[in-house]
This record gives structure tokens, sequence and C-alpha cells, in this order.
């Protein structure tokens, strides 16, 4: 009796099944199989290569293939969608009974389980950029605003960048360093130091360093945004304006009796990442400030 295995059910979808269950044979050529499971002829042979399979020849050497070789196929299809190694699959088939098949079948729970976790955090990823996207099309830009922020922990890595291309690199860079904590560099807060002697230059989109702001905020770091004020200011389009943008945010700060206790950096809200269409692009400045010692000493 032809051995039937209890993890999956067998479900007739297409012209070829039905005829062939209404018309069952006791062989089947390799054309036959490999439409039925949607599969190319090469890995049947590989899959009898690695002595899974064992199809029978015709008189003119054609693969014919059993019920019993389809029942291990429907195992090897089905084990292979859960990332089975073959060699997982041969020892599986080799030693199937009932406490194997209970055994196979915990670990397809589990496996399952940690695919529907992933699902999960995947899902969180995508409904937090999409929450991110839309609150940044609403944003106003051109305006300067005093924000009160907390601590911030970041790990940075430095390096002149004075193009864009160069930029991504660094920023790929930075990411292999971190992968393990950073998985995701769509949701992930992207910032660069400004060169600040060539930014007060008015030479724009140049700067000395890369940081990643860490979402946990827990863990180690290279450096930390401390808790405390910051001046504030959206701009839409190219970096070419950012050394105008942060020199009249410097202008006001002054007076408005205010003044910078760091440097300039930028965080990217939405960049290339996002779009490719530059006008779209939408980036903050941000500049540490201390309240009351601008130009007059108050």
């Amino acid at each position: 009796m032809t051995q039937q295995f209890p993890i999956h059910e067998y479900s007739v979808n297409s012209d070829l099944e039905r005829k062939m269950v209404h018309n069952m044979k006791d062989y089947y050529k390799i054309n036959e199989i490999a439409r039925l499971y949607g599969i190319g002829p090469d890995s049947l042979r590989y899959y009898e290569k690695l002595g899974l399979l064992s199809p029978r020849r015709d008189t003119n050497g054609y693969r014919l293939y059993n019920l019993k070789d389809m029942y291990k196929l429907t195992v090897i299809r089905d084990l292979r969608k859960l990332d089975f190694s073959m060699a997982q699959i041969r020892e599986f088939l080799e030693g199937q009974c009932i406490d194997n098949t209970l055994a196979q079948l915990r670990r397809e729970q589990s496996i399952l389980e940690e695919k529907l976790q992933e699902m999960k955090r995947r899902k969180s990823l995508i409904e937090k950029r999409i929450e991110g996207l839309e609150a940044a099309e609403k944003i106003e830009t051109g305006t300067i605003t005093l924000l009160e922020m907390p601590e911030r922990r970041c790990v940075l890595l430095e390096q002149y960048i004075t193009k864009d291309e160069e930029m991504d690199l660094v920023i790929k860079k930075l990411h292999r360093q971190h992968e393990d904590r950073i998985q995701d560099l769509g949701t992930q807060t992207i910032g660069a130091f400004f060169s600040e002697d060539v930014i007060r230059e008015g030479i724009p989109n140049s700067y000395d360093s890369v940081f990643f702001v860490l979402e946990d905020g827990t863990g180690e770091s290279d450096f930390v945004l401390p808790a405390g004020r910051y001046a504030s200011c959206f701009y839409r389009g190219g970096y070419e304006q950012n050394a105008e943008q942060v020199h009249r945010m410097l202008d006001y700060l002054e007076e408005a009796g205010v003044r910078a206790s760091g440097g300039a950096f930028e965080l990217y809200r939405i960049d290339n990442r996002d779009t490719i269409r530059e006008e779209e692009f939408l980036t903050e400045i941000q500049i540490p400030v201390k309240v009351g010692e601008g130009k007059n000493g108050e």
C-alpha cells in the first residue's frame, strides 16, 4: 500500500490534476509531473540524482514516475517551501514513522510561528513607514521653531562627504556595521553632521559624518544627542540649499537672543529611499541651542 503523508491535504487545482485523478494511471512522464507540481524537469532530475525519486524508464528511455514518486514529490515540495534543506528532507523520507512525523509537525509549527512573527514585524514596519510618509507630506517648510527633544542615542561613521553618491555609500557602510540592530533602512532615522567650517562659508552639501538614531534607545552607542532644546526647520528639494538654510537659522537665533550650543545636522525625512523626484525630498535641519545667551548677552 502506498504510504500517505499525514501533514498536507491534496487538492485538485488544475485541469491536468482533475484529469489525472479521474483517469489514474500507474505511471506519468516527466513533463506531466513537471506541469502538475509547477517545477522544472531539471529539478526532477536533481531529486533523482539525490536518490529522493526513483523513476523507471520505458522502452524509449523516458522517465516514468509512479504514485510513490508523486507522494515523495509532494513532501519535497512542501518542505522546500519551509526552507528545509535536501539533507533534512532525505532524513525525513528515509525515517518516516509516527514519532518522526509528530516531530516534523512540531518543527513545521515552530517554523510557521517564526514566519508569522516576522510577517507581523514587517507589517508593523510598513505601517510605520506609511504613517511617517503621510505625516511628512503635511509638514510646513521654512518655519523655524524651537523644540524640546529627548535624549537620542546614535551610532556614527565619520567620513568627509561632498556628493550624494558618497552619502549613499557611507549610509550602506554604517548599516553593515549595525545590521543586527537596524534591519530596515526604510524606517530608520538617518542624519548627517555638516562640516561646520565649510557650511559657515556658505558651501552646501558638505558633511563630516553620518549617523543613525537608535530606535530602542538602549545598548551601545557612539554618541548621544542630549535632551534639550533644538532649533528646527524643514525644507523640500535638493540639498544644495542647506547652507543657505543653516545661515538663515543662525541669523534667526541671533536675533532671538538664542545661542547655538553645538553643530548643525540634517535629518532625512523623505529622500531617495522613498522617491527619485528631488522636489519631493523633505529634510529637517536641527541645531542644539541655549536660550538667553544671544548677541546682547541676555
